[in-house]
């Protein structure tokens, strides 16, 4: 993951909302460079986080999880199950990013405690895990608050972020445009974020839901993207199968953003 951002190369994660080992295991086998472990909007638990990672151990792609708020202790949580990367919603000021640093970290740069016996059986690296998971551990911080961009310089000056995520649907409704994405606003709001993560050296993410949005996406110095879930890559495949025999799904009145 690191090499391909330090490249210049994108990296794309299928996002897992279910509980359910078979689902995490044959998405780590399908091409995709991470698993995105969605903990806040779901009902993703410690227990089924841990069966995941011990799943995919060997497979091309590594387990990344949300956690439901920037805490050192939640982040500990998950990483002393083995994840690779943690990704903290609202981050919104430099005490939340501060806190999504130091819970990510070994002391003396961080606050993350020792106990990692469980994350140690399953590292993918040789050596000192305490050594390897302080260098590779990828610390991702979601901005969706307006306040967020309002103090966006002195998040993304923060040592240890590495990857500046913009949650696009949640910071259209933070200003106010409910959830529109083609809004002067929500690009202005943008902008700004982009400026301060590339002057800052940090990666940029945010959501793509198909081939053309990675594309366009990436032209526009964003590296790091969260993809569809499960629960949309089946109802893409029923669709390209039932369509051609003239089955439609029946309508929906409301859709999630990815």
């Amino acid at each position: 993951m690191r090499e391909r951002l330090k490249a210049g190369e994108f990296v794309l994660g299928m996002t897992v909302t279910s509980n359910n080992v078979e689902t995490a295991a044959h998405a780590a086998t399908l091409g995709f460079h991470f698993l995105w472990c969605e903990m806040e909007h779901s009902s993703l638990s410690l227990e089924s986080l841990r069966t995941m990672v011990l799943a995919t151990r060997g497979l091309p792609a590594p387990v990344f999880a949300r956690v439901p708020w920037p805490e050192v202790w939640l982040a500990k949580r998950v990483l002393d199950q083995g994840v690779q990367g943690v990704i903290f919603p609202f981050v919104s000021d430099a005490e939340r990013a501060q806190k999504a640093v130091h819970g990510c970290h070994y002391p003396p740069f961080g606050r993350r405690g020792s106990g990692a016996g469980l994350a140690v059986a399953t590292w993918p690296a040789p050596g000192s895990y305490y050594d390897s998971a302080d260098a590779n551990v990828l610390v991702v911080c979601v901005i969706e608050e307006a306040e967020a961009v309002d103090r966006i310089e002195e998040i993304a000056a923060m040592p240890g972020i590495d990857v500046i995520f913009i949650g696009v649907s949640d910071l259209s409704f933070s200003l106010g445009l409910r959830g529109r994405q083609d809004e002067p606003l929500l690009e202005e709001a943008i902008t700004k974020i982009v400026a301060a993560a590339q002057r800052n050296g940090k990666w940029l993410g945010r959501p793509a839901g198909s081939a053309e949005d990675v594309r366009r996406f990436h032209q526009q110095g964003f590296q790091f993207f969260q993809s569809l879930t499960e629960l949309g890559l089946m109802k893409l495949g029923a669709k390209a199968l039932l369509e051609p025999l003239g089955i439609k799904d029946k309508p929906q009145a409301q859709t999630t953003f990815y």
